[in-house]
């Protein structure tokens, strides 16, 4: 194997180590995004959980992160919370920050 095949497998290896990262850390984010947006339906325990677990399954439905806002907004507009877009935003990129951090230090 030459010097430019080595190199270029290491990118490769990079590539696909950095995006398994990216997954866990939207994984991450979405079951945290979830328990926070439980907690002001007014869910605890299983339901929360529950509620978690369907924020998460709204990632697979589309690329980006609209799935997952769309359903947030349509169940605290449905519940009556009072929570602007740009509130609901804000939270899942604070939760993806956090949880970046979190998968880079714990893995």
């Amino acid at each position: 194997m030459g010097t430019f095949d080595k190199r270029e497998e290491a990118f490769e290896n990079k590539f696909a180590h950095d995006e398994e990262l990216e997954f866990k850390s939207f994984a991450r984010r979405n079951k945290a995004l979830g328990l926070w947006a439980a907690e002001k339906l007014g869910k605890t325990g299983p339901a929360a959980d529950a509620y978690a677990n369907e924020v998460i399954a709204a990632e697979l439905e589309e690329a980006g992160d609209e799935d997952v806002f769309r359903k947030i907004r349509k169940d605290f507009d449905a519940a009556g919370v009072a929570q602007s877009d740009h509130q609901i935003r804000r939270t899942m990129e604070d939760f993806l920050a956090a949880a970046r951090e979190d998968v880079k230090k714990n893995g």
